[in-house]
């Protein structure tokens, strides 16, 4: 059934149909297309929660974005805020946490259409096979990725990335160490099980509160060169290239893609966190 905010989202996304278009070509013209980059967590169709979208849902998602936009890399994505100029509507697809259920459906179909995509793990939880702390704590415990599932997406091609050593909110108030362990600890776990390096870096719930400037100087200083934020925000040509904003992707397809289509009011009020001007290093930049 269909919610009344399902309907007043359609009848807003509708009204701003003719805005979101006229935008579209002037951003083309200048060369000025955000990046989007979306963040999901578990795709299945069993045991349900607020952070599970299923397969229907998620393959819709997944051939709309093909059809409208440039699906590319965290570093082609990288390289073009870099460079301050974008013409292309262009995206980017991201999963946190690392579930294993992701492999029955969501893995396949994207390495079928050979969609480019990054895979951000909680190191402890999958190198000990354990339950993330937030399903234990829900009452839900679901099955984690393990070390080998997470080698055979390197071998595929996939680029696999940290979301800290425990899923640990690293906002103002965590201590240097267990920033250090979290952030730098992580990396050195991951690199260690994968035998490659690793080169993007999710924080865990991604809010303003959730991130710091120390955080963001330990990322950089362990040889990260990426940060993924997740409070929700699109990134302009022009934006500093070491901090990636992302927003979730929704299971209701408006929200999806009132989103994508850069929603004129979340632009105008977006704001960002103010991390440091920390800079991409140009010989880690690559496709």
């Amino acid at each position: 059934m269909i919610s009344w905010k399902e309907i007043a989202l359609s009848a807003y996304y509708f009204s701003t149909l003719r805005t979101r278009r006229r935008e579209a070509i002037e951003r083309a013209a200048q060369h000025r297309e955000p990046v989007r980059i979306l963040f999901y967590h578990r795709i299945a169709d069993d045991v349900r929660n607020g952070w599970t979208i299923g397969h229907k849902a998620f393959a819709d998602q997944v051939y709309w974005l093909r059809e409208h936009f440039d699906l590319v890399s965290l570093a082609e994505a990288q390289n073009r805020l870099a460079s301050g100029r974008n013409r292309w509507p262009t995206a980017c697809i991201t999963f946190d946490d690392g579930y294993a259920d992701n492999r029955r459906f969501a893995i396949p179909l994207l390495l079928k259409l050979r969609i480019p995509f990054t895979y951000f793990i909680c190191t402890d939880p999958v190198l000990n096979g354990t339950p993330f702390p937030h399903d234990q704590s829900a009452g839900r415990p679901l099955e984690v990725n393990s070390i080998g599932h997470i080698r055979e997406l390197v071998d595929a091609g996939v680029e696999i990335g940290t979301h800290t050593r425990t899923h640990a909110n690293l906002g103002n108030g965590i201590s240097t160490n267990q920033l250090i362990s979290e952030i730098t600890g992580s990396k050195d776990d991951l690199e260690r099980a994968i035998g490659q390096q690793v080169r993007y870096f999710a924080f865990p719930y991604g809010q303003h509160k959730n991130l710091s400037n120390a955080a963001c100087r330990i990322a950089a200083e362990a040889g990260y060169v990426g940060v993924c934020s997740a409070y929700g925000g699109y990134n302009f040509p022009g934006d500093n290239p070491f901090h990636l904003r992302r927003f979730h992707a929704d299971s209701q397809f408006i929200r999806f893609v009132n989103w994508m289509t850069v929603d004129p009011r979340k632009r105008r009020q977006q704001h960002d966190f103010p991390i440091d001007e920390l800079t991409l290093p140009p010989e880690t930049a690559g496709p």
